[in-house]
């Protein structure tokens, strides 16, 4: 799995193992694509865009989980972030990756158990999760590899039908997305017991 907290200064991108015994993790690679402030806006979409592609050919992921954008105060900010996540977007969809998209608080809620959690809290759960030896810098890889993680825990069903629904899009199978749903739905719900009805005696069938 590939996580990637998008950003036009540093692009945090994260990638994981899910070990299914505990639904644990182990950590594959982490690190940040940069570009400096003063190149030019599509100077630096090229080579965020670049990066990503030799994450994506260097690791071969199943899926690729990206934060959900929120506009904030700061617009200018908001764009250049917004820009970020649509290459990775762009990305998965040319090598029919299923994505999913989590808000920064469920990352958080999904990490620390709050999702009002500082970038700190987040940095120590996730070395403390994965086992590292040291916090992941800056704090944008951190956040990919805590991205990654909520995937991991929370994106079961999500994941499915979001897989379905590609599945749908270049095979045309209409159904498979419905029949996702329904599995994703019957795991949720617990087992009824069986109910054993009395047949009908042939008294009664002779009625």
């Amino acid at each position: 799995m590939l996580a990637v907290d998008p950003g036009l200064t540093r692009c945090g991108i994260g990638v994981i193992d899910s070990v299914r015994v505990g639904r644990r993790a182990e950590l594959v690679a982490v690190g940040v694509v940069r570009t400096p402030a003063t190149d030019p806006v599509e100077a630096r979409l090229l080579a965020i865009s670049e990066g990503l592609e030799e994450w994506l050919d260097a690791h071969r992921p199943d899926v690729v989980a990206v934060e959900r954008v929120f506009a904030q105060s700061n617009v200018r900010s908001v764009m250049g972030t917004a820009q970020a996540a649509g290459l990775v977007l762009v990305a998965a969809a040319r090598r029919g990756l299923p994505v999913a998209m989590h808000t920064p608080s469920e990352v958080k809620a999904a990490v620390t158990g709050s999702g009002r959690a500082e970038k700190e809290q987040v940095t120590v759960m996730v070395t403390r999760i994965l086992g590292l030896d040291a916090p992941p810098r800056p704090a944008d890889a951190a956040d990919a590899l805590a991205l990654a993680l909520c995937h991991l825990w929370r994106g079961g069903g999500t994941s499915r039908l979001e897989a379905a629904a590609h599945t749908a899009l270049v095979t045309g199978r209409r159904n498979a997305y419905a029949e996702a749903e329904a599995q994703a739905r019957g795991a949720k719900r617990p087992r009824r017991k069986a109910v054993v009805r009395p047949q009908a005696s042939s008294a009664d069938s002779a009625r």
